[in-house]
């Protein structure tokens, strides 16, 4: 779709909100609650933003984007927009969803983290179910306070200490009723934290999910070789280098996205060989079944792997 920027606005330091619509002012596409917009950042960058609506059918689609001075260029480039731009975005994908089965449902964010639990939250509330949510964030930098106070209430726990905030992740985690569902999304590192405090409490791995936006660094690898089934075609994939650069060097159409093992996009099936899987998007079970990769990050623990290509 190619929609415009409607208005922007600061959520917090170095946050920025923007509206998006189409050029007629049409009603856009309902999402489920927790999915995200795949954005053309300029050139060939793209990124994918979190919807902060409730997911019901309106006129505008909200994102907020935190300009990462590190990254990419995607994040800049979004901060640098001005309101009647247009740009071109994919239809809502969904690969944070809450479960409708829920009896009950315990959102627990962390600093930019906050924008698809705030998807969540806001269903949430418009359908009544039972929930709870903490935010973690730094001082002047918690985006979107001021509307979570308002549509939380009591719900909401606010923490700017580590200590506190784990205090309280843990007591939380201990006091919910059976058939509750815990939802995680920020840093690595307080994602890995929440889910390990829900394992020591015993919860089941199925109530617990997280989304990630970065993976973290990965070391080089061993060189090993990619054969695609189709054509027979062998391609070398030295250290240091993904599977995906090499495909993409050799003339091979992959599709991608954010090219750290998050979004799923860029799965390609496994015919032989055994796969290093580096992702954070394959469930336990797809990893164990090894006919499937992320070649955005992850390799071959043998020296050929075949791909359905």
């Amino acid at each position: 779709m190619t929609l415009v920027v409607r208005e922007a606005g600061t959520a917090a330091a170095g946050i920025r909100t923007l509206t998006l619509a189409r050029p007629d002012g049409g009603v856009l596409p309902p999402y489920v609650p927790g999915s995200h917009l795949v954005v053309e950042c300029g050139g060939a960058r793209r990124n994918a933003y979190s919807l902060t609506g409730s997911g019901a059918a309106s006129a505008a689609y909200r994102i907020s984007v935190r300009c990462d001075p590190g990254g990419r260029g995607g994040s800049r480039w979004m901060h640098r927009l001005p309101v009647g731009a247009t740009v071109r975005v994919s239809a809502p994908r969904s690969a944070f969803p809450p479960v409708a089965t829920a009896r009950r449902h315990l959102l627990i964010a962390g600093g930019i983290g906050v924008t698809p639990l705030l998807s969540h939250a806001r269903a949430a509330a418009a359908w009544d179910r039972p929930f709870r949510m903490l935010y973690a964030y730094r001082p002047g930098c918690g985006a979107h306070v001021e509307e979570l106070r308002e549509l939380c209430g009591d719900r909401l726990g606010e923490f700017h200490g580590r200590r506190a905030f784990m205090r309280a992740v843990r007591r939380e985690l201990g006091r919910q009723p059976l058939g509750t569902h815990l939802y995680v999304c920020g840093p690595g590192g307080l994602i890995d934290a929440v889910c390990e405090a829900a394992r020591d409490l015993g919860w089941p791995a199925e109530r617990v999910h997280a989304e990630r936006f970065s993976a973290d660094d990965l070391d080089p690898g061993r060189p090993f070789t990619a054969r695609l089934a189709r054509s027979g075609r062998a391609i070398p994939v030295p250290a240091g280098v993904s599977l995906l650069e090499a495909l993409e060097k050799a003339g091979v159409a992959v599709a991608s996205m954010c090219r750290q093992g998050v979004c799923g996009e860029c799965r390609v099936g496994v015919r032989a060989g055994r796969p290093e899987h580096r992702d954070l998007f394959l469930t336990p079970a797809e990893r164990a079944a090894g006919d499937a990769v992320m070649c955005c990050v992850s390799r071959s623990l043998d020296e050929t792997l075949e791909l359905a290509l």
